[in-house]
């Protein structure tokens, strides 16, 4: 006799999105660090600081991209500061605004982190039917509320 208590079909596929995010992170954070010495995380920061205008956002708009605070990016962006991936700037038209931005060294770090997160991408969904890449890709974005101008 089976007990379980069922569930929707929208809790099921966030039960599972859940976990393939755990399994996704857990693989990359591993090959990157081993690699790169940095995490998923920092792969991340560095991804969508190269695809802004100039190389560069406001904390609190990276810290949206990553679903961080914006606490949280700060304390993600010093290590790589210190390491010379990013760093830090300052509007001239509004002292309270800063900016962080990606270093040629950073941009150079995620040209050669891409191909590695690249390869484990395409290990991890090996099984998963290319067909649905697009679709799957769509409604993720959809629950992140991304768009173009934030993926």
């Amino acid at each position: 006799m089976d007990d379980a208590t069922p569930i929707s079909p929208s809790l099921e596929f966030t039960l599972r999105l859940a976990r393939a995010q755990a399994t996704l992170v857990r693989r990359l954070d591993q090959v990157l660090g081993g690699y790169h010495g940095i995490s998923f995380s920092d792969f991340m920061l560095l991804h969508y600081l190269n695809r802004a205008p100039g190389g560069r956002l406001r904390r609190v708009d990276l810290a949206e991209r990553q679903g961080l605070t914006a606490s949280g990016v700060t304390r993600t962006l010093l290590p790589l500061e210190k390491i010379g991936l990013v760093e830090r700037q300052q509007d001239p038209r509004d002292a309270r605004v800063a900016y962080a931005a990606i270093t040629a060294t950073g941009r150079e770090m995620l040209t050669n982190a891409t191909t590695v997160a690249d390869q484990i991408s395409k290990d991890l969904l090996r099984s998963c039917p290319p067909a649905q890449f697009d679709d799957v890709s769509k409604a993720l974005a959809l629950i992140a509320g991304m768009n173009a101008s934030n993926s």
